[in-house]
């Protein structure tokens, strides 16, 4: 019992700090930093671009997936 009492010290501890966290936690200040607030995602514009086997895909096929769009060039 004695050599559990360090670890029960430990875990009743762990316990109070995570029920005590969410009640003194405050809202962010984002003003004070110049922070936008976020604003949510707009539908992506029709896009259909030439793929690597020289067909044509557009973005609406591809509804539903992660889409990676990168425009590189070697200017």
């Amino acid at each position: 019992m004695i050599r559990r009492l360090p670890r029960l010290a430990a875990a009743a501890t762990l316990l109070a700090a995570a029920v005590a966290a969410p009640a003194a936690a405050q809202a962010p200040d984002f003003a004070s930093v110049g922070a936008q607030a976020y604003e949510a995602p707009r539908p992506a514009p029709a896009l259909a671009l030439p793929g690597l086997d020289g067909k044509p895909r557009s973005l609406a096929e591809l509804r539903g997936k992660v889409v990676l769009v990168v425009f590189w060039a070697t200017w």
